[in-house]
């Protein structure tokens, strides 16, 4: 037996999209592992299963990253899912619901939704003013902390390139006072328009582009008062276009389907 996927990605943050609407197929953390494993597997940021959902005009999707933890949101593969299906969709994750609409330069544009400062929502481990967390690790000090439907924190430097971000990120992300785990994310303000950005990503560590990060980062600036409505954000994989829309956060990039493949059903590593 085969099981058929599509291998995907939004500015170099790539991904096995597993399309399992006709046929079910079973993903758990072994599985996943084996399958984004990138010297044994198919090699992959994180694996996408979709499935069908009540809703005719709604697709279901589950994000596990490449250490076979499952999380809740991932925006560039959420710009995947029209690409790949070929017409705007609601994609339903443990997040929410999420309007996905294909864009005239091939890309997508999804409706992320508003951004959650509350503490208790991030989660941290006991009450803080997110504006500012009053932390810090070496040259990383008071990040802004939000939920952009998973954990984020965002950290504004003089300059993202200096940051030693393969180690600060690790520590920051495993830190006791986030209890489930979280995303790290250095930015440059380059002007009121334009950042430039870095993430490390909870369970699969540094990235070349994350959208949800993207969208953490634009909302923690709104709310620190240093980006206007519509910013340019550069990440390593290309740029993001970000637009708040009376709170509500609407990212713009590419997805980029890349091949299909065939892996052995039981496969497993």
């Amino acid at each position: 037996m085969t099981l058929r996927f599509t291998k995907m990605h939004g500015l170099g943050n790539d991904f096995v999209v597993i399309d399992a609407r006709a046929t079910p197929v079973a993903i758990d953390p072994d599985r996943a592992r084996a399958i984004a494993d990138r010297r044994t597997g198919v090699g992959c940021d994180q694996v996408i299963l979709l499935s069908e959902h009540p809703d005719p005009d709604s697709i279901a999707m589950r994000i596990f990253n490449a250490d076979g933890s499952e999380v809740s949101a991932c925006g560039n593969a959420t710009r995947c899912v029209p690409v790949l299906l070929g017409h705007d969709v609601r994609v339903v994750t443990a997040a929410g619901r999420l309007d996905a609409r294909l864009s005239d330069d091939g890309g997508a544009a999804v409706d992320m939704g508003v951004p959650d400062f509350a503490w208790d929502a991030v989660p941290i481990a006991y009450a803080m003013d997110t504006g500012a967390l009053p932390v810090g690790w070496d040259m990383l000090e008071r990040p802004v902390a939000l939920s952009i439907g998973n954990p984020h924190l965002a950290f504004f430097v003089a300059d993202v390139d200096v940051v030693p971000l393969d180690r600060l990120g690790p520590t920051i992300e495993t830190d006791p006072l986030f209890p489930e785990r979280i995303n790290v994310n250095v930015a440059t303000v380059i002007a009121r328009d334009h950042l430039r950005m870095r993430t490390w990503e909870r369970g699969s560590g540094l990235t070349r582009a994350c959208g949800t990060g993207a969208c953490a980062t634009f909302a923690a600036g709104r709310r620190r008062g240093l980006l206007d409505a519509t910013v340019r954000i550069d990440l390593p994989g290309g740029t993001l276009t970000l637009a708040d829309r009376a709170g509500r956060l609407v990212m713009t990039g590419p997805a980029v389907r890349v091949f299909d493949g065939l892996l052995t059903e039981d496969f497993h590593g």
